[in-house]
């Protein structure tokens, strides 16, 4: 892909643009005397993940039947509230290289950020000061499906008005760039910024 400019750029978020600390999840097991991993597990289980970044439960929804999950390892509904609302309060770190990439990238093409994500993404969004460096937001649970669903891929390319051909779709996993390729669309697995800046160097030259 090296060398070829693209008419639209669409591109995750968490693993890309912005990066959660794992850490910081594992220091709150540690301050409420949970197994490390615990919060984790409950936070990322399917059956409480998967209805939320598809829209049948808001954020909202989501993190009290968190909670709920919690409840007996923590000792207390009121000690597991507690977690998760110190959880739901941890902030991302941007990452400056990519941010700087898709800025420079919009005044050559269109980009779009393709995620899936809960209810709340807006929200996180404009505290992260992210909330005008695209073209559009695809959010997963605002659509009603998740990647690798092709409708996901769509919804992004027509957020783009661009042809399928003409899109680069990035993203932190794999699958999820395999099946953008199977639509016909060109597909960087992401695993660090060097890779990205070579793909987007025709359209980051002044």
């Amino acid at each position: 892909m090296a060398g070829v400019a693209f008419d639209a750029v669409l591109c995750d978020i968490d693993g890309v643009l912005r990066l959660w600390d794992p850490a910081r999840m594992e220091e709150l097991d540690r301050q409420y005397g949970l197994a490390e991993g615990t919060l984790a597990g409950a936070a990322f289980a399917p059956h409480r993940l998967t209805p939320a970044v598809t829209g049948e439960t808001t954020d909202a929804q989501w993190r009290r039947g968190v909670a709920d999950d919690l409840a007996e390892a923590c000792g207390s509904r009121y000690r597991a509230e507690a977690i998760v609302g110190q959880w739901a309060a941890l902030l991302p770190q941007v990452d400056p290289e990519v941010l700087h990439a898709l800025t420079a990238v919009r005044e050559r093409a269109r980009v779009v950020l393709v995620s899936n994500a809960t209810t709340r993404l807006d929200e996180e969004l404009e505290t992260l000061g992210l909330s005008d460096i695209a073209d559009a937001v695809v959010n997963s649970s605002r659509l009603g499906v998740a990647k690798p669903h092709p409708a996901v891929y769509r919804a992004a390319a027509d957020a783009a008005a661009t042809p399928v051909p003409r899109c680069l779709f990035v993203d932190d996993a794999e699958a999820n760039v395999v099946a953008a390729r199977r639509l016909g669309m060109a597909g960087l697995h992401y695993t660090g910024f060097q890779g990205l800046r070579d793909v987007l160097s025709p359209l980051l030259q002044q």
